[in-house]
C-alpha cells in the first residue's frame, strides 16, 4: 500500500504530530530525508513513533541560532512544517538509529502540546494544504524545459554528478520536491520552497534560485565559486 493510499483527506492525518525541529531542513510530499538519531530525546519520539502512527513534523526553528536542534520547549518555531512517515528505520551498533522519512503533507501549528517527555509536539492543521495529498497536481503548468536547464548549470556550477535518465524519467513533482529537500540553501530559502503555495511556484522560486546563484557566481551558502 502506497502512501497516497493510507493519506487521501486531511482527516486521514494525526492532528497532533511530535516535532523534530531542525535548522535548515525541510520535508515535502513524496521526497524523502535521511535522519541519523542520536539525541536521547529523539531516540525516545522515534521509539513513541514507531509503536503509534510513525509521523513526524519536520519544522524549523524560528530565529536565528547556531544550533541544528535547540534545546529545550521555549525556542519559537516556524508555523509551517512538512509530516512524513517514517519509511525506514536501522538501529546501528553505537546506539544511533538510521531513518528515512517520506513526506506526505505540509501542516500548520496549531498550538503546542505537552507530551511530558523531553521532546516537543504541536496540534496541527492541514486544511490549507490538502492538494498535497493529491500526486501530480499542478504538473502540466511545469517548464519543464527551463527547470532541466537551471538544474543542470547548477550541478555543472558545483561539480556535482548525476544520473540523466533518472531524472529524465522522473515525474516533475517528485523531481521538484526532493531538490527542494537535498538542495544546500540557508534556511530562509528553504522555508520559502516549503511555503510556495503550490508546485509551479515551487519550480519558480527552485529555478529562480538556482539562476541568482549561477548569476552571482557564488554557492548556495554564499560563497565564491
Amino acid at each position: 500500500m502506497t502512501l497516497s493510499d493510507l493519506y487521501r483527506h486531511p482527516a486521514d492525518l494525526p492532528p497532533r504530530l511530535p516535532l523534530f525541529p531542525l535548522r535548515g531542513a525541510i520535508l515535502l510530499p513524496g521526497a524523502t530525508l535521511p535522519l541519523n538519531i542520536f539525541e536521547p530525546r529523539y531516540l525516545e519520539m522515534i521509539d513513541d513513533v514507531m509503536s503509534g502512527s510513525r509521523m513526524i513534523g519536520m519544522v524549523q526553528p524560528a530565529s536565528d541560532g547556531d544550533e541544528e536542534s535547540p534545546l529545550g520547549k521555549a525556542v519559537a518555531l516556524r508555523r509551517i512544517g512538512g509530516a512524513g512517515r517514517v519509511t525506514s528505520y536501522q538501529e546501528l551498533d553505537d546506539g544511533r538509529v538510521a531513518i528515512s522519512i517520506t513526506g506526505v503533507s505540509r501542516f500548520e501549528i496549531v498550538g503546542e502540546a505537552e507530551t511530558g517527555k523531553a521532546y516537543r509536539a504541536a496540534t496541527v492543521s492541514y486544511d490549507c494544504f490538502a492538494g498535497d495529498l493529491t500526486r501530480g497536481l499542478g504538473e502540466e503548468l511545469i517548464d519543464r524545459e527551463r527547470l532541466t536547464r537551471a538544474l543542470k548549470s547548477y550541478l555543472h556550477r558545483n561539480n556535482l554528478k548525476t544520473d540523466w535518465s533518472v531524472i529524465d524519467r522522473a515525474p516533475s513533482e517528485f523531481l521538484i520536491n526532493a531538490l527542494s529537500v537535498m538542495c544546500p540553501y540557508g534556511p530562509e530559502e528553504k522555508q520559502a520552497l516549503l511555503e510556495a503555495r503550490d508546485l509551479k511556484t515551487r519550480a519558480d522560486v527552485l529555478v529562480a534560485l538556482a539562476e541568482m546563484e549561477l548569476a552571482t557566481g557564488s554557492g548556495p551558502d554564499g560563497t565564491l565559486q
